[in-house]
């Protein structure tokens, strides 16, 4: 089932319904090597535009922002591990956590790429909003960032999602509206997230389309319509659920 119809929203956005090194032990992701190759096209892009000078700037600039976890300082040092050899590394720290600090959401639009960790997603979208980084968000976006998160960090470009912010399951919608519908990550990865999602998609509790996204799999829009799938292990996969709560794979 297709998804390609577009919204307002001018970008890249990859949705991680689990995996990269979140869920990685050793710190290694194909999913995440990919978006490194991403933000690498991006960095050269912006040095051949003349706007990056010297071979500094041929290295991407990656800003994990780990505002779902409470800026949890293991989260942040496993990215670093994960990314710091690799790339230019940032952490956009909204509750000041040292030695990283607070950090203007400014910042956002130098970075090639944005990669937003999981954890509470209703947390996240209040202290965005109360800190204007979703309008950051959507301005480092039309300037060529590449949006990319997992669990929370995907169903906050979301209009709705799937979520366990308040502890049990429930439908939130509440999301940026950067992409139309409602998310479910983890979707085959953890009771109940399959049932639930299908069950509020046909209730009309949650949007359609509904966008369903197993663990160590992603999503890939541009420009609001879906164009690609990531899978990082075999069987991973991303579905469609339509109004009356069916399961479609999702064409691309």
């Amino acid at each position: 089932m297709s998804t390609s119809e577009s919204t307002a929203f001018r970008g890249t956005i990859v949705a991680l319904g689990g995996g990269g090194f979140s869920m990685s032990e050793t710190g290694e992701s194909a999913i995440d090597d990919e978006l490194l190759q991403m933000a690498t096209r991006r960095a050269h892009a912006v040095h051949q535009e003349g706007t990056g000078t010297g071979t500094a700037s041929l290295i991407p600039h990656v800003c994990f922002v780990p505002t779902a976890s409470g800026d949890s300082r293991d989260y942040i040092e496993r990215f670093e591990a994960a990314f710091e050899a690799r790339a230019r590394t940032h952490v956009l720290s909204l509750f000041g956590q040292s030695p990283w600090d607070y950090q203007d959401p400014a910042m956002l639009l130098d970075m090639d790429l944005i990669y937003v960790g999981g954890g509470s997603t209703a947390n996240l979208l209040s202290l965005w909003r109360r800190h204007g980084v979703d309008q950051r968000m959507r301005d480092a976006a039309a300037g060529g960032s590449i949006l990319a998160g997992i669990s929370a960090g995907a169903n906050c470009w979301f209009e709705a999602s799937s979520t366990d912010s308040f502890g049990s399951l429930a439908p939130l919608n509440d999301g940026l509206g950067f992409l139309r519908g409602s998310a479910c990550p983890h979707f085959h990865g953890e009771p109940g997230r399959k049932e639930s999602f299908r069950e509020w998609i046909a209730q009309g509790r949650l949007p359609v389309p509904g966008i369903a996204i197993d663990d160590h799999a992603a999503v890939v829009y541009v420009d609001g319509a879906a164009t690609s799938v990531m899978e990082e292990s075999a069987g991973a996969q991303a579905f469609v659920v339509d109004t009356g709560g069916r399961l479609h794979s999702l064409d691309v």
